[in-house]
């Protein structure tokens, strides 16, 4: 089993690589790399803030670095969102997208310059594997679409999974559609 760290860094890979594929797809090959890159997104980020954030925030220090991530992922859910209203064939979706990643990125920089050596230091390897274990059951009932001002474990444990099975219903009936 990964640890955190090695689990949230491959998917860090995993959106920069999804980020490269919604720039040079088109058509329907755009809207499923468009469609692949929000679930990961929220799912990722809902459960950093119910897993990772609070670690963060336990280690002396560490409150102002989870309210920075915070500012940076409810950004970015609020651009996410404006974007999945309009579509990735939308006029002006290219210039939206450049903005999303740069932010995503930075944010992404930010945990693994920041956030990450802070994990490996307090906590030893049992512990960091259990964390990405409690990260990968975070993400399976995580809502797939963003969703701005449900953020922190308190909002995620109480409107997070009634805002999940309305995500999880619409991603079903958009497979059948097609």
């Amino acid at each position: 089993m990964a640890d955190v760290i090695t689990l949230l860094h491959r998917q860090h890979e995993e959106i920069r690589a999804l980020f490269a594929e919604v720039e040079v797809a088109s058509g329907d090959e755009r809207k499923e790399a468009w469609h692949r890159l929000v679930r990961l997104l929220s799912v990722h980020e809902t459960a950093e803030e119910e897993i990772v954030h609070p670690a963060i925030k336990r280690i002396d220090g560490g409150e102002p670095i989870v309210d920075a991530r915070v500012a940076e992922e409810r950004r970015a859910k609020e651009l996410l969102s404006t974007m999945t209203g309009i579509g990735p064939e939308a006029e002006g979706f290219d210039t939206l997208l450049v903005q999303l990643r740069d932010d995503v990125l930075a944010h992404a920089e930010h945990e693994e310059q920041i956030e990450f050596p802070l994990l490996r230091e307090v906590h030893d390897q049992e512990r960091l594997e259990r964390m990405a274990r409690a990260v990968l059951a975070a993400e399976a009932i995580a809502p797939t679409r963003p969703h701005p001002g449900v953020e922190g474990p308190v909002a995620n444990l109480a409107l997070g999974p009634v805002v999940a099975v309305v995500d999880r219903a619409r991603d079903a009936i958009r497979k059948v559609l097609g």
